[in-house]
């Protein structure tokens, strides 16, 4: 049986800091085989840097995924193909920058391989290519190499995550949706053994608007004039799931939902 944590998307420096307190603890307690993480957010709220994702990765996280805000930041671009680990889309037109896919091997059982499909959505997020044909065409070609298959799809409306895991269902051992900050209660094991949840929610301000201090955002609806956003400091919050999955058949066995004060 494989143990896994995924992590919300983890929001600026309030955000690291509490992944760097808590996740030590987590890991004593849960003995974790393979530990991921959506950190597009994790540079000030907007993006991630080569020396964020660098302090992510020390802090134990073994893949970072992403997300629309992924280009925020114009030197991840030259990192990207330098660290497989840390991924984006794999359903953005953009070439060979980066990869939205990787297998990785558990430290502990170097032949238990794992592999991470990143995915965008299309509706109200932007520009992609279709993820369900994309996630598809990803999954039939990781399975020769890993049976547990675990999918990040960034994307705005539950019914594109809830389609798009249907569609998966029995193909990956966990879909996670991710982008919209708010952990739902929704998650279950599929009728084909994929695990899921609508959104993982994120590391970040609880009493924020998804992150970001509330006055900001607020006054924008108002006025609806351009506004520079804040990183809320206050009162964060640790959001994430635990997967057990069969390290052979790639079934979900089980899905727990975590939200932990900092």
């Amino acid at each position: 049986m494989i143990k896994l944590l995924f992590i919300g998307d983890i929001i600026g420096r309030p955000g690291r800091r509490a992944v760097a307190a808590l996740l030590p603890g987590l890991k004593a307690e849960h003995d974790f085989d393979l530990i991921i993480a959506n950190g597009e957010n994790s540079a000030g709220g907007f993006g991630i840097t080569p020396k964020v994702a660098e302090e992510l990765f020390a802090l134990g996280i073994d893949v970072l995924t992403s997300g629309n805000h992924i280009w925020d930041q114009k030197e991840i671009e030259a990192y990207l193909p330098k660290n497989p680990r840390l991924l984006r889309p794999a359903n953005y037109p953009v070439g060979d920058l980066g990869s939205g896919t990787v297998v990785v091997s558990l430290a502990r059982r170097p032949e238990v391989k794992v592999g991470i499909i990143n995915l965008a959505g299309r509706v109200f997020v932007g520009p992609a290519d279709c993820p369900f044909r994309t996630g598809k065409v990803l999954v039939a070609g990781l399975r020769s190499e890993a049976a547990v298959i675990v999918v990040d799809f960034h994307a705005e409306t539950t019914s594109e995550k809830t389609a798009l895991a249907s569609y998966l269902d029995g193909r990956v051992s966990l879909f996670v949706g991710t982008h919209t900050h708010v952990q739902t209660a929704d998650e279950r094991i599929m009728p084909q053994g994929t695990a899921y949840i609508t959104d993982v929610g994120m590391v970040g301000g609880r009493n924020s608007i998804i992150g970001m201090r509330a006055d900001r955002v607020i006054r924008k609806f108002l006025d609806g004039k351009p506004r520079r956003y804040e990183v809320d400091k206050s009162d964060t919050w640790f959001s994430a799931v635990i997967a057990e999955i069969d390290e052979s058949s790639g079934r979900a066995q089980s899905l727990q939902r975590l939200q932990i004060p900092a």
